[in-house]
């Protein structure tokens, strides 16, 4: 049976490796790495957020230990997230497309870190030994979306935007003022 725990290290391993291939390129289709990783990455923080960490929140409630690190942990995906959807959105010659990489990296690091070193410990012969199974499963699932899903969410959200433009109203308030002042 697959150890949950074991399957966040791999996890966890296989995103290292990509940020360090990213700091190595010194050219190249850096991406195309980019890429690759925010998609390893929507993967894993999924299968997290679905599976592994509701049952360890409920493993270290049961344990009578603190749950600040899913708390912590939540958080820091979100913090992912926003970098990642603001990756997406440039090209790789974009001025600050490296230090946001490198910002995105040294953000996941310190995540990895703190579940490794951390959380993890508190968990081991706490989890449910079908945990593993679940997470290998939906994981399959994700793998098989299109990475370009994405996309489509963002051409949503866009369209928004071009109605907002278009709708004085809903710009918000103080709006009306500023553009009377420039005239």
């Amino acid at each position: 049976m697959p150890n949950a725990i074991e399957l966040l290290r791999e996890d966890h391993q296989k995103v290292k490796d990509l940020f360090q291939h990213f700091e190595g390129m010194e050219s190249g289709d850096k991406k195309e790495i980019v890429a690759t990783t925010l998609h390893e990455l929507s993967i894993h923080t999924t299968v997290e957020e679905e599976i592994f960490y509701p049952a360890a929140r409920k493993a270290l409630e049961e344990a009578d230990e603190e749950t600040d690190l899913i708390d912590e942990a939540w958080e820091e995906h979100h913090v992912v997230k926003l970098l990642a959807a603001e990756l997406k959105k440039m090209r790789a010659g974009d001025k600050r497309y490296d230090a946001k990489f490198t910002v995105l990296a040294e953000s996941v690091k310190h995540h990895i870190e703190e579940e490794e070193g951390e959380l993890f410990p508190k968990l081991e012969g706490h989890l449910d030994e079908n945990l593993g199974e679940k997470m290998i499963a939906r994981k399959e699932k994700l793998q098989k979306r299109p990475v370009s899903s994405a996309k489509s969410r963002n051409a949503k959200s866009n369209t928004r935007s071009t109605e907002n433009k278009r709708n004085p109203k809903r710009r918000g308030k103080g709006r009306g003022k500023m553009a009377a002042g420039r005239r």
